[in-house]
């Protein structure tokens, strides 16, 4: 059967099981555009390419199905560049589709001609530049492959335009040897003597703590953890890539570590004898200053990825595995650490001394931000997803909201990117429209992409946005009046401008907004009960609020700061 490379493309998106492409058209990918008229496949139109990438991020990270974007070529594929680079910071399964310019014209600065390849050769698994039409079946089965096998992450095609307008013999590889990947070996049989010194270990510590991140979830061990926690009766700690991988609820969970971690959490990490990493990449953000990270810890690192041993903190053990083989591999080996009363009971008087406070909201002041969002959560039926941008909601959002369930936090980590809310939580709900999504946004955050809501209300995606509006960026102002003596170099945003109710209300969106605790309850209530537009709620908040416990920049994790109201007992 012929077809032209367009057509070719459009039907191999079709064998990997693509439902939805959120994109926008331009000059090179054009072709591309029309056979997908045709296609079963949906189309999302975005107004910005970013918001095409971090749609199909929130798409991915709601379904654990990779998320698709296609662009086209030179300020389109320069657009996506961010979406790409935070899809790899948090090993987010993506297919990214980029237009080029015709193969004869590449390399002579044709108009919006860029190397792409070039860019995203570092925040990519793989990326691939077509040469011809009849390569376009293996490239998309690779990609899909790359993109969701061993340690998840983005997979760019760029496609010439004369490459997607020439004719080829319709085919499609049925084995992975047809992808050629020579050397790709993304699964590796478990090391029966690494997994015998892990049991050895685990066996003699008496203050072991299971460190529990972003891989968890990946690898769907979620039920493994349960098990093995429950057996074995070890504290879980779950970083902020790992939000939902253990329930919440659980009495044997602290809550999350790192820099505004759970005191808990963060003091049992320095004072245990045994830390047992599970998909966990030791990032700055958890650890502090390296050199006074659990001092006293050996280390079991189980990861997918290799390359994580020892690229951060050196590791006695190290187990290179999905974590769910890994667990279950630990289980059949006996693993079980000795009486653990001692140590739970020294837990638990932390738990008691340090749990997460603020300051009552009074009833004529600005609202506290971190009462809105347990008002939320209050009101919010099981299963919602919860979408954040970056800065202080995005810690106070995962402080204060109870994670039960994968799939339920969609969050930017290691790039930490600004938003991102807005559109992860519109690609959330395309692949969940089942279950209700919050964006739990900021007012720096909210501007940066508000115009994906455009794209919500023309498409019928009804998402809810709560942003804290304080007037400022947040996180930024909490470090300047901290560290750099209340100098407020360049952070004030203005209450008032835009007005966002009448923003909400331009892009056909409801429009509400809370200034006292009567109204936050009004506007909650509202909102969840409008499931046909989305609804954007604007809540004036304190800036002087500040994200309690925190860890700063550098410092050890033994200098944790708490709340004002908890110092004395520290």
């Amino acid at each position: 059967m012929q077809l032209t490379g367009a057509q070719a493309l459009i039907k191999s998106l079709e064998q990997e099981g693509v439902d939805t492409i959120f994109g926008l058209p331009g000059g090179a990918i054009l072709p591309v555009y029309d056979p997908l008229i045709d296609s079963s496949i949906r189309h999302i139109l975005v107004r910005h390419e970013q918001g095409a990438g971090h749609m199909a991020e929130g798409y991915a990270l709601a379904t654990g199905r990779p998320g698709v974007a296609m662009v086209t070529s030179g300020p389109g594929a320069t657009n996506i560049v961010t979406p790409i680079g935070n899809a790899h910071m948090d090993s987010t399964p993506l297919v990214v589709i980029t237009g080029q310019v015709a193969t004869g014209s590449i390399g002579t600065d044709a108009f919006q001609e860029c190397d792409i390849t070039g860019i995203t050769m570092g925040i990519t698994k793989h990326n691939f530049l077509i040469q011809s039409a009849q390569e376009i079946p293996r490239a998309v089965a690779a990609a899909f492959h790359l993109a969701t096998t061993g340690r998840p992450g983005p997979v760019l095609i760029d496609v010439p335009k004369d490459v997607t307008q020439s004719m080829m013999e319709w085919w499609y590889p049925v084995t992975i040897d047809e992808y050629d990947l020579p050397g790709y070996r993304p699964e590796v049989p478990l090391d029966d003597r690494a997994v015998a010194a892990a049991v050895a270990l685990i066996n003699e510590a008496e203050r072991p703590v299971l460190y529990v991140g972003g891989g968890t979830l990946k690898s769907r061990a979620a039920k493994e953890l349960l098990a093995f926690a429950e057996r074995t009766a070890m504290p879980v700690v779950t970083t902020l890539m790992a939000r939902g991988a253990f329930p919440d609820s659980h009495p044997q969970h602290l809550g999350m570590p790192g820099m505004h971690g759970m005191y808990s959490a963060v003091t049992a990490i320095q004072r245990c004898d045994l830390l047992i990493s599970l998909g966990a990449r030791f990032d700055d953000r958890v650890t502090g200053k390296i050199a006074a990270f659990a001092p006293d810890a050996k280390i079991i690192h189980v990861d997918i990825d290799r390359a994580e041993f020892n690229k951060v903190r050196q590791v006695d053990v190290a187990l290179q595995s999905n974590v769910a083989v890994a667990l279950t591999a630990l289980d059949a080996g006996g693993a079980m650490p000795r009486n653990l009363d001692v140590w739970w009971k020294t837990i638990r008087g932390w738990q008691e001394a340090f749990p997460l406070v603020y300051d009552e909201p009074a009833s004529d002041g600005l609202l506290r931000p971190q009462h809105v969002i347990e008002a939320i959560a209050a009101k919010a039926a099981p299963g919602t997803i919860v979408a954040a941008g970056v800065g202080q909601h995005q810690m106070w959002a995962s402080q204060f909201w109870k994670f039960e369930e994968p799939g339920t936090w969609v969050n930017s980590g290691g790039a930490g990117t600004m938003g991102f809310g807005v559109p992860a939580a519109i690609g959330a709900k395309v692949g969940r429209p089942d279950r209700t999504v919050w964006c739990i946004d900021g007012d720096g955050c909210f501007q940066m992409t508000a115009q994906e809501l455009t794209t919500a209300r023309s498409e019928g995606i009804p998402i809810k946005v709560a942003i804290l509006n304080n007037a400022y960026l947040g996180m930024v102002r909490q470090w300047q009046e901290m560290f750099y003596e209340e100098r407020y170099s360049e952070v004030y945003l203005s209450a008032d401008l835009p007005d966002y109710v009448k923003w909400a209300e331009a892009m056909g969106c409801v429009g509400l907004r809370a200034r006292t605790l009567q109204e936050m309850h009004d506007a909650i209530d509202q909102a969840n009960a409008i499931n046909d537009v989305p609804v954007v709620i604007d809540f004036r908040t304190d800036a002087a609020e500040k994200v309690f416990p925190m860890v700063a920049s550098g410092a050890s994790n033994d200098d944790i700061m708490v709340h004002p109201s908890q110092r004395s007992a520290q």
